[in-house]
Order: C-alpha cells, then structure tokens, then sequence
C-alpha cells in the first residue's frame, strides 16, 4: 500500500468516526412523536402517571419528550426548553445542584432561562411555557 492510499483511508475512516456520534446521537428512543391536543398541535401535554415520565415525580428531575426537556424545578413548578444544543445539535441534559442544561459533547452550558452560560454555543435554548392540571402538563 502506497503513502497516498494509506493516509487517504486514515482520512476517510476518521472522518466516519467523528460523525458517528452526530448521526447516533440524533437516534433515540426518546425521539418518538409527542402527544398533542386535538385539533391543537402546538400544545404537547405530558401525563406525569405515565411511567415514561417518573422522573418528574421528584424535584430535579427531567424526561424528555419530543425535542422538549421538562425539568421539574420546585414542588409544583415545571420547566420546558428546547433539548438540543444550538451549537451542533446535540440533546442537553439537567444538573439540579447547579440549575443548568449542560451539553455533553462540545461543553456548551445553558441556565433553566435558556441563556447561554458558556460556549461554544451562541444562541439561546427554546424556552416553552408549562400549565398543570391534575397529572396533566400541557406545554405551548
């Protein structure tokens, strides 16, 4: 094998290594489609009975529905932002002991108003407005 061949395919195979994680990051499981209202599309609702969200039954946890993020904050407060990272696209997740929406793969770092904390990301995470009824949040 010549030079030229060797480090073409050196190239070639790093380059699919790195964009592997970008290509199985964006599918998941949590990516199913998000229940909606009838005849109202832009309200999500969330059932906190349903066993997909049981981390919300504790303050500080989060689930994921859709591309959302809902974080329960306080005892009867909830939050929902955008879960991916305005840098590249990757889902962010929750730390509850310091308030924030870290981003594991480039160290992106946003508060729970969506403002960026730290880059490289530029822009804000999607901030969504959530109302509880009984069991049921429904997020516009």
């Amino acid at each position: 094998m010549e030079r030229k061949e060797f480090l073409n395919k050196v190239v070639i195979g790093s380059s699919l290594m790195f964009s592997a994680s970008f290509i199985l990051n964006a599918c998941s499981d949590e990516e199913d489609d998000f229940p909606t209202e009838p005849g109202n599309e832009d309200k999500i609702t969330v059932d906190l009975n349903n066993e997909n969200f049981s981390a919300l039954q504790t303050v500080g946890g989060f689930a994921y529905t859709g591309d959302i993020i809902v974080i329960r904050s306080g005892e009867n407060s909830y939050l929902a932002l955008s879960k991916i990272c305005t840098h590249q696209s990757c889902t962010v997740s929750y730390n509850h002991s310091e308030e924030s929406l870290p981003c594991p793969c480039h160290g992106s770092l946003f508060s729970t108003t969506g403002a960026v904390l730290n880059g490289p990301a530029e822009s804000k995470l999607k901030v969504y407005t959530v109302k509880k009824d009984g069991s049921i949040l429904t997020i516009t």
